[in-house]
């Protein structure tokens, strides 16, 4: 990749959506009522494939740079209770909706899921395929994994319910970064993890670094690429630190001088792209490298590559059920999300119902800036007549104010406008989220907040 002119870059410091969902997160609301989700679930296709995300939200101390939804607790009771409670919203999902579509993708999130013991792994994995019997032979069943909370005990109980995919929790190897974020780490932790995982014979392993903590640099990052570059991962996603304290009050506890400008930031990320892609691995999406042989590059290649919560993915037309605290359900024309407070959560339930807080039902409207959206976060192209086709709209006209904000930024040689399609640039995709923004319908309401997203560079 050519050298990037910074001065260019920094203007496009700005608060943005990481566009794992559209309508974003921030529109979800109480005005989709739980009545809209049981109907949405009882009405769905049974032919259509389902990917499951179940989120295990306990930590045993805080990472100070982490933004996930996560309960801090030393107690096992109250794992426990919680395992109970998850049991039970699993059967009202069996009562509530025809549990026999396949499942094509399962996902293990958190928190922490491997700060549960391999016994406890073992007995969600059992009752949730009772209730979801028909997991696809090719199925994509992944958990995210701490390195320092990882035992061979619990990598039989994955390896025994068909877990295909890993993926550890890095970050940075500097010993003063790991300091500074609250997360003492040592490579050989992480090494001997990724080790055990082969071992059972887990062929994608992914790590996730973060940049943008404190005190890195662009000399110390570097060791931390050819420390993970050493273990050989299949898949790396190298994520830019969104900082928001005031949604993240253990954010508050990093040292804000200390956090790298955008200038570093953007230099780190060059250095990635260029050293991962040297080093045999190919840039997907905005954040993610793999090895030429991935199926993510194929979904690249058909133009059939998706973005979810989960990240990217080659699993499209699916519906994703949300199950656990603060999980997120997506459908083809809305999004559910469940209570984020553990007596919220448990009060549904109690009350028999499912535990269901909030969403959104998709417009038209919704749905053709969503395609547009997704198609451009994740293929780094749009097929403009493929839209045309799909909605029956005339896009230039549809989508003339966006293409006209878009123009500075094909001026600047970011994107390229054609009849054809929209066209991304090797320098376009560190921008990706900018280039997505204008066809938000949702953004002029936030533009003048400084505290609803994180800065997109």
């Amino acid at each position: 990749m050519s050298k990037i002119d910074f001065k260019q870059f920094i203007k496009y410091s700005k608060p943005g959506p990481r566009y794992t969902s559209y309508p974003t997160a921030v529109e979800f609301s109480e005005a989709f009522t739980y009545d809209d989700y049981l109907s949405r679930l009882k009405n769905r296709d049974p032919k259509k494939p389902l990917s499951l995300y179940v989120h295990l939200p306990f930590c045993r101390s805080a990472c100070y740079f982490c933004g996930c939804n996560v309960v801090f607790t030393s107690k096992e009771e109250k794992k426990s209770r919680y395992l109970d409670y998850l049991r039970r919203e699993v059967a009202m999902l069996a009562e509530a909706m025809d549990t026999s579509s396949e499942v094509v993708q399962f996902h293990f999130g958190g928190g922490t899921p491997t700060f549960y013991g391999a016994e406890q792994l073992d007995t969600i994995m059992t009752f949730i395929k009772e209730a979801f019997p028909r997991f696809a032979k090719d199925a994509e069943v992944s958990c995210e994994i701490d390195p320092r909370f990882f035992d061979e005990a619990q990598m039989k109980v994955l390896q025994k319910h068909g877990f295909n995919r890993i993926s550890f929790g890095v970050q940075d190897f500097d010993e003063k970064v790991q300091q500074a974020v609250h997360r003492i780490q040592p490579y050989e932790i992480t090494k001997a993890a990724v080790e055990l995982a082969r071992r059972y014979g887990i062929e994608s392993v992914n790590i996730d670094l973060i940049y943008g903590l404190p005190y890195q640099t662009l000399e110390s990052f570097k060791k931390t690429l050819e420390l993970a570059h050493s273990l050989d991962p299949d898949r790396l996603a190298v994520f830019n630190y969104a900082h928001v304290p005031w949604l993240k009050k253990t954010m508050r506890k990093l040292d804000e001088t200390t956090i790298p400008s955008p200038d570093v930031k953007l230099a780190i990320l060059q250095h990635t792209i260029d050293y991962f892609t040297q080093n045999g691995y190919r840039m997907i999406g905005m954040d993610h490298f793999a090895k030429p042989d991935d199926e993510l590059f194929k979904a690249i290649d058909k133009g059939e590559l998706h973005r979810n919560f989960q990240g990217y993915t080659t699993r499209g037309g699916v519906d994703l059920i949300g199950i656990g605290l603060t999980s997120i359900g997506e459908g083809e024309d809305y999004y559910a999300q469940n209570f984020k407070e553990l007596p919220a959560y448990e009060a549904a339930i109690d009350g028999g119902r499912l535990p269901f807080w909030r969403g959104v039902a998709l417009s038209e409207d919704d749905r053709i800036r969503k395609a547009v959206i997704m198609d451009l976060m994740s293929n780094f192209h749009l097929d403009i007549p493929r839209i045309e086709k799909r909605f029956g709209i005339d896009f230039f006209d549809y989508f003339a104010d966006s293409l006209e904000a878009l123009k500075p930024m094909e001026e600047e040689g970011l994107v390229t406008i054609s009849p054809e399609g929209i066209e991304v640039s090797e320098t376009g995709t560190l921008v990706i989220r900018n280039i997505a923004m204008p066809f938000d319908a949702y953004m002029q309401k936030h533009a003048g907040s400084q505290k609803t997203f994180s800065k997109t560079v």
